[in-house]
Parts: structure tokens; C-alpha cells; sequence
């Protein structure tokens, strides 16, 4: 059997790995086929699908958009992306800025608190446009200002902490709207993580078309549950370890290994979803 890992993150976010260290990594794990999932970003893509290529591995350009409906944070996957299409790189530009702009804010409220951390220091360790709060947090733990990883998000950086910055979000609706653009197909990812059941009805309404039924956090409840309702709703299903590298301890990736029928799926979907905007456009 053939298996596929379809959230996956570098270095051009908050991952550890470059794309070819992801890649060797997808190689030693078995898996025929990988997708880059980088937050708000896609300029990893073309790294990835060139080492993908040099090891014979199938290679899904994508990127993760994050979102809000009706006050619910909700993480959009955006597969096949035209990695050039100039709404997608306007928009993904504009939301790099805000994160940008969250680091200087985090930073401000730490030095509040009297811990010296200076946004540059962040951006140096970061070296992205994509920076978010593990990029604070190892520059925290780097800088000697805080022992560890999970001492920095409990003290400073988790919700109610006194480092938390709230993220500007787009719309769950433009995330999707966004994607399809970029010739992409858009998924719900990690529901169960999100606790988004409640407004997967409207978002597919609105296109969805797949939701992530596998992730490291989900149970094997949630992952049977969350099968039920793509089969309800005639939903694409995906799955993915959400590895980031050395980020979080141990390496996530072969821990999930979604079955390639799935991504066979996929192809058929996008192969579908091209043919109805040719034809839409030659009307």
C-alpha cells in the first residue's frame, strides 16, 4: 500500500525542517506522496516539489490560511495552489504582514513584564515572512529569558497569558473563496483541535471541499466521527501528521499515514474542479 502526509511545515513557517529535510524525512517514512502546508505562505513549494522530484516522490503545493466564522478560529488547507497566482500572493502578502506586526506586539507586552526580548531578535531566529508565537517562544528559551518551550507558552504566550496577542483572521468564506482562485481545492483542518462541527455545514455551503479526518490530536473516535460527516456532507477526506520538525520535541511525520486512495480522490476533485472553470470560462 501507498501512503500520503498532507499537512506538513518548514522552516518558511513556524516548522524546523528546510523543504529537502522534510523530503528526506517523507523518504525514510515510506510515503509516495507529501503536501506543504506552510502557514499563510507557499514559498517553500517550489523547493519542496524539486526535491520531491529528485526522489521520485509525488508533491502537492498547499498552504494553510487561518481563519475565523462567526467568532471560530478555523485553519483552511488550500491543495494544488497556483503558487503564482497574484490574489493569492496579494493576500497571503497582506496576512504576513499582520503577522509581522503581532511579533512587535508580543514583544512590546513582554517587555511590559520585564523580560527584554526584542522583536529583531525574533525575526533573525524566524528568518520568515510567516513568524508566529514558536518563533517567540524559541527566541525566549534561546535568549535564556525562559527554561523551556512549554514554560514560554504557559507563562507568556497561550490565551489569557499576559504576552497573547490576538490574530486578525480573514473569513472562513474568503480563506475558501481565496483558494478555489488559486485553482486549489479548500479543507477544514484538525476540526477535532478546533472544535469547528458546528459550522462545518456552512462552510460547506460556501465550497468546502474536504476536511482533514486524520491528525496527530485526533482520537479514533474523532477521526470515525469526522468520516461520518465528510460521507454526510460528500466530502473529500484527508489526513496529516501537522509535523513541524523538532519544534514540538519529536518529529511528527509518519505518524499519520492517510491510505493514497484518498489522494487519489483528490486528483479526481481537482480534475473535476478544472474542467468546470475551463468550461465556465469559455462560456
Amino acid at each position: 500500500m501507498k501512503f500520503a502526509d498532507l499537512h506538513l511545515h518548514t522552516q518558511f513557517s513556524d516548522g524546523t525542517f528546510t523543504p529537502e529535510e522534510l523530503v528526506l524525512h517523507a523518504q525514510k517514512h515510506g510515503l509516495a506522496c507529501i503536501a506543504l502546508t506552510d502557514h499563510d505562505t507557499v514559498e517553500g513549494c517550489a523547493r519542496a516539489a524539486t526535491a520531491c522530484a529528485a526522489v521520485k516522490m509525488e508533491f502537492i503545493a498547499g498552504s494553510e490560511l487561518t481563519a475565523e466564522h462567526e467568532d471560530t478560529e478555523v485553519h483552511i488547507l488550500g491543495y494544488f495552489l497556483d503558487t503564482q497566482n497574484p490574489v493569492l500572493l496579494e493576500k497571503i502578502a497582506r496576512f504576513q504582514s499582520v503577522r509581522q506586526n503581532r511579533i512587535y506586539e508580543m514583544c512590546a507586552a513582554l517587555n511590559q513584564q520585564g523580560v527584554p526580548l526584542k522583536a529583531e531578535t525574533v525575526f533573525a531566529l524566524a528568518n520568515c515572512k510567516s513568524p508566529g508565537r514558536p518563533h517567540v517562544a524559541r527566541a525566549l528559551v534561546k535568549e535564556k529569558l525562559i527554561a523551556n518551550l512549554d514554560e514560554a507558552f504557559e507563562k507568556y504566550l497561550k490565551k489569557g497569558r499576559p504576552a497573547w496577542v490576538p490574530k486578525t483572521k480573514m473569513s472562513a468564506l474568503e480563506g475558501i473563496e481565496l483558494i478555489h482562485r488559486a485553482g486549489g481545492l479548500a479543507v477544514m483542518a484538525h476540526p477535532g483541535l478546533n472544535r469547528t462541527d458546528d459550522i462545518i455545514p456552512d462552510l460547506v455551503d460556501a465550497g468546502l471541499d474536504g476536511i482533514e479526518c486524520f491528525h496527530t490530536k485526533h482520537s479514533t473516535v474523532m477521526s470515525e466521527r469526522y468520516l461520518e460527516i465528510a460521507e454526510k456532507y460528500d466530502l473529500l477526506v484527508t489526513g496529516g501528521s501537522d509535523c513541524h520538525g523538532f519544534s514540538k520535541k519529536a518529529p511528527l511525520i509518519g505518524t499519520v499515514r492517510l491510505p493514497y486512495e484518498h489522494v487519489e480522490r483528490l486528483y479526481a476533485a481537482k480534475k473535476s474542479a478544472d474542467a468546470k472553470r475551463r468550461a465556465a470560462a469559455a462560456k
